[in-house]
């Protein structure tokens, strides 16, 4: 009976400290868990190439080099591809025009240009090499803008690119201006949500009304907080399938900062507007608005420190 009883102690101090560990086990689980959380709802600030490499009977080419350049800047970004001859060039500068190269011993390297990479999706592009030996007559290479509607695409997204910013309309200089092209939504309400569902970033920074009373930044001054001007692109994401995109029940509106380029660049704008350019009349009611004044005056500069690695 003694010994029957000090088993029984035993195995209720193996049970306890099981249990402790258990605990200490589920708080460090949870801990990792709440951490991970926080990385997801990060929002995408960049862009990747992806495609495949195969040769004259498009059986893939492992180990083939890809070199990506972006233009504009001169940055470079390289890979190898893996046993099917598939590539992936993660986290490239956003826009373009991008020249991609591939060489392969023994075969003729092969270049695509026009190539461009939005915000928060992948640039496929493709390549078919040919034997060194082979003779040809003429060699035409072909590329294709990555469309809004397209099989690359993870999920319903409008991208607004810098060229629609710099030649679409805008009336209130505003993001909202822009994300109307969304065919979900008027703008600042997405899939029949309430505006201020919305997640809005900039470069990863969220730039929501913490107070709820607006339905963006600066929405009750009318002022936006950063000019159009210095504004890359634009990604308005519904229903994506990335679990990078999240943070919103209307929709995630995603915006990257231009960066500097080879070459001078700049732009300079000035708004007015007063009580006099505001209508007398609201159908037959009439209308005394009160005394106002609006002026807004910015510039925009960007240039190479040194080429190809530093800019402003």
């Amino acid at each position: 009976m003694q010994q029957q009883t000090f088993l029984t102690k035993s195995q209720k101090l193996m049970n306890r400290k099981g249990l402790l560990f258990k605990a200490v086990y589920s708080t460090l689980f949870a801990f990792v868990l709440t951490f991970l959380g926080a990385q997801v709802q990060a929002q995408v600030t960049s862009s990747a190439i992806t495609g495949r490499v195969t040769d004259n009977k498009n059986e893939g080419l492992p180990g083939a080099t890809v070199v990506a350049i972006h233009l504009p800047s001169g940055s470079q970004y390289g890979t190898v591809t893996n046993e099917s001859g598939r590539f992936t060039i993660p986290s490239v500068r956003v826009g373009g025009p991008y020249k991609v190269t591939v060489s392969y011993v023994g075969y003729s390297e092969q270049s695509k240009e026009n190539i461009f990479a939005n915000l928060g999706t992948a640039a496929d592009v493709s390549f078919n090499m040919l034997d060194e030996g082979t003779q040809l007559s003429e060699v035409t290479v072909t590329s294709s803008r990555s469309d809004v509607f397209s099989s690359e695409r993870t999920g319903a997204a409008t991208t607004v690119t810098k060229e629609q910013l710099n030649s679409l309309p805008t009336v209130g200089r505003t993001i909202s201006d822009f994300t109307r092209l969304t065919p979900q939504g008027n703008g600042r309400s997405f899939g029949g949500q309430d505006s201020r569902l919305n997640n809005i970033t900039v470069d990863g920074a969220v730039f929501n009304n913490g107070f709820g009373l607006g339905d963006q930044p600066g929405a009750r001054t009318g002022i936006a907080p950063i000019s159009l001007d210095a504004i890359e692109e634009i990604q308005v994401n519904v229903a994506p399938f990335d679990v990078r995109q999240s943070g919103f029940t209307g929709a995630g509106i995603n915006a990257v900062t231009r960066s500097g380029t080879n070459d001078v660049t700049g732009s300079v704008f000035h708004l007015f507007a007063n009580d006099k350019l505001v209508g007398k009349k609201a159908g037959d009611q009439a209308y005394a608005s009160p005394e106002f004044t609006k002026q807004v005056t910015g510039f925009r500069v960007g240039a190479p420190i040194i080429k190809n690695k530093l800019f402003i």
